[in-house]
């Protein structure tokens, strides 16, 4: 009941652009911050391996491990990948474009800095997209989406590969 309410009612629809707009702003900001501020991390990596000591870790050591051999090593990629992965993360929502795929993605960062140690705005940017993601379609309703996403829906290889049929 509460599920179809999100996905289907048009005040709701209202609200969740609101979250989206607030949610989009915060990562526009954040990576707008990171690109012009010069930002690296390669510091934030090293800072959250060492969260991962003693009796209760902030960092879990699976998590670590990762962020030793993977992140560390490769910090410049991750370093691009966060800055204009929040831009990018930022200006989709606030557009209502491919929502609920920014909103995924969005939701991926906030996570893996919540792993990494650091709470800041994370849990509740977290709490906010999953009304977003768990709305669907209604959370990009005015936005860019209700124009675009029944267009991709009606182009044909967009169609074969999600495996649409030709009437819908």
């Amino acid at each position: 009941m509460m599920n179809q309410w999100l996905r289907n009612n048009d005040k709701v629809a209202m609200v969740l652009a609101v979250i989206r707009i607030y949610l989009g702003y915060t990562w526009l900001m954040a990576g707008i911050g990171k690109v012009t501020g010069g930002f690296e991390t390669s510091g934030f990596l090293q800072a959250a391996i060492g969260k991962a000591e003693g009796v209760h870790p902030a960092v879990q050591p699976w998590w670590a491990a990762f962020l030793e051999t993977v992140a560390l090593p490769n910090h410049e990629i991750f370093t691009f990948l966060v800055m204009w992965g929040e831009v990018l993360v930022g200006i989709a929502l606030i557009l209502g474009l491919f929502t609920n795929f920014a909103a995924l993605a969005g939701i991926l960062m906030n996570f893996a800095f919540l792993l990494s140690g650091t709470t800041s705005t994370n849990p509740q940017m977290v709490i906010l997209t999953i009304f977003l993601i768990v709305a669907g379609a209604n959370a990009g309703k005015y936005g860019l989406d209700r124009w675009v996403m029944p267009y991709l829906r009606q182009q044909t290889p967009i169609r074969k590969i999600l495996h649409l049929p030709n009437h819908a």
